[in-house]
């Protein structure tokens, strides 16, 4: 089971990425825009520097939904390993079952 100050801290993450979502690719996309003047460029990447860090999505980690684990993270189920094994072996994941050959 993940610490409780990290899965509230991730949560805090996604929030400030909604939060700032809209503004942040407006001004990647000004920034990334070779038509418009240098001033404006610089302004832009100014203006994305003092935003958030945590507004970012590359902050954020996936954690698994039952402990918050975060590594060993399924992107398909939405599990870490150690609960993803035993929903399989449980049979709640529907086409997977315990390899044998």
């Amino acid at each position: 089971m993940a610490k409780t100050s990290m899965v509230e801290r991730e949560k805090k993450r996604a929030e400030l990425n909604k939060k700032f979502d809209k503004k942040r690719k407006e001004l990647k996309a000004i920034i990334c825009n070779v038509r418009l003047g240098d001033d404006e460029r610089t302004e832009a990447e100014h203006a994305l520097q003092k935003m958030p860090r945590d507004s970012s999505r590359t902050r954020q980690r996936h954690r698994c939904r039952l402990c918050g684990r975060s590594r060993a993270y399924n992107r398909l189920t939405g599990l870490c390993r150690i609960h993803m094994r035993s929903a399989v072996m449980n049979g709640l994941v529907p086409g997977m079952h315990k390899a044998s050959w």
